[in-house]
């Protein structure tokens, strides 16, 4: 009888990718993938430790399933970076838990599931990465991760921990797994990693900009998007291969977490407001119709109402398209611990909501600049919410339902005529 696995998955881009990685590699192995826990004869929850009260809500999770493997054989398995975080204790807490592998050990659930090892946290040097077995759920778009891990060691962040070092992949490794994405039908491309534009191959030396370069040169890659730059990686060569190539996305999620230069330092952020700016004109110079995104963090310890205002007048002056804003989280092990106590909760709280509102009235006022407009969209099927319309994204990473044939293919290219904003989203209708 084939065995069943069920996979849960909380976090970013790089733990989803992960999950996608774990599953192809269990279908290798026979297995079937279903779609409720109940069904499974294997689970792994794999987990993300970025916010406060991971922990709790993995422990909790556990909980639930500890009845039901009382009631059936039935293995489970905690991944990702809350079982990097907490190893060994996961076991003592949980002991009806199978296994615990952190994300360095992705490529070893061979190993794992034989029974060799219960706890696997450590980052071998042998960072396996068959990129064939990629169980990819998308009919038009792949991801890619060519860096893992993290250098900067921002105060407030427990990914260096949770990550390990950056380890970037070979040059030609990665343009191998994106011709074979495309050559599967992918022709949109996502590079991954926790700070994507630190990428240096191995081997030649080469960077960020030259592998955009290369990897947009490749036939059929409509679109190619890349997650999470840091503003201290930006240079010539990456700005230079975004002007260059038009298939690569006019959108560029840039987080800058805090307006204060002050607060910048505390977070060892390793630029200022002032460079920060900076960086983002000279983007903006070379390709004037970029879309920014960010990440916000209100809060953190040491921030006075001065620091907040510098934070409301950043986001006002370079307008943001989309925004993650939070309130700090801390997170155990990390230097800002030591820094002092966070803000009271409900002054963070009241700064959230007036970031929120001031954000709020610049993306009604972003979606409203594309009434009347037609922008092309990359069709991904069949909208959610209506499913007489279709659903796709523009270069700007916007979200478009649209009427169009029903017979138009995943992964066309379409020009729609935007005629509403929503809330989040735009509506249009494709024209020839």
């Amino acid at each position: 009888m084939t065995k069943t696995f069920f996979i849960e998955t909380w976090g970013c881009q790089m733990n989803d990718l992960d999950s996608q990685r774990l599953s192809g590699s269990l279908k290798l192995r026979g297995y079937r993938r279903v779609d409720t826990e109940g069904e499974a004869d294997l689970i792994l929850l794999n987990t993300c430790s970025i916010r406060d009260k991971s922990e709790q809500k993995v422990f909790s999770r556990l909980g639930r399933l500890r009845e039901m493997k009382s009631e059936r054989e039935l293995q489970i398995g905690v991944c990702g970076c809350v079982a990097q975080q907490e190893g060994e204790a996961i076991l003592h807490r949980a002991p009806w838990v199978d296994f615990v592998m952190g994300p360095g050990n992705v490529g070893h659930l061979d190993q794992i599931l034989s029974g060799d090892r219960r706890v696997a946290i450590d980052f071998p040097d042998d960072r396996n990465y068959d990129y064939l077995a990629v169980d990819r759920p998308s009919a038009t778009k792949a991801q890619v991760t060519i860096i893992e891990g993290c250098n900067k060691n921002c105060t407030f962040c427990i990914v260096p921990t949770t990550r390990g070092r950056e380890v970037s992949r070979p040059f030609d490794d990665v343009l191998r797994e994106v011709r074979a994405a495309v050559e599967s039908g992918r022709v949109e491309i996502e590079l991954l990693g926790q700070t994507v534009n630190a990428y240096r191959c191995p081997i030649s030396g080469r960077d960020f900009g030259a592998l955009l370069s290369a990897v947009a040169e490749i036939d059929y890659v409509a679109r190619l998007r890349f997650m999470t730059s840091h503003p201290a990686e930006v240079n010539d060569s990456m700005i230079a291969a975004m002007r260059d190539h038009e298939n690569i996305s006019r959108y560029l999620h840039l987080p800058v977490q805090s307006g204060s230069s002050k607060i910048l330092r505390r977070m060892k952020r390793l630029y200022t407001r002032e460079h920060y700016l900076e960086t983002i004109a000279r983007i903006r110079q070379a390709i004037p119709e970029i879309h920014f995104s960010t990440d916000v963090i209100v809060g953190f310890p040491g921030e006075t109402d001065d620091d907040f205002e510098q934070t409301l007048s950043l986001i006002a002056e370079v307008r943001y398209g989309s925004m993650f804003a939070f309130k700090y989280s801390p997170r155990p092990g990390t230097p800002a611990l030591k820094i002092g106590a966070p803000v009271d909760d409900a002054i963070a709280s009241e700064r959230l909501t007036r970031v929120f509102d001031l954000h709020e009235r610049i993306k009604r006022e972003h979606l409203e600049s594309y009434r009347g407009r037609i922008l092309p969209v990359l069709v991904e099927g069949p909208s959610k919410h209506d499913a007489s319309m279709l659903t796709g994204r523009t270069d700007y990473n916007i979200v478009v339902n649209f009427s169009a044939a029903a017979s138009t293919p995943p992964g066309s290219m379409l020009g729609v005529r935007i005629d509403q904003a929503q809330h989040h989203t735009l509506r249009g209708e494709a024209v020839a």
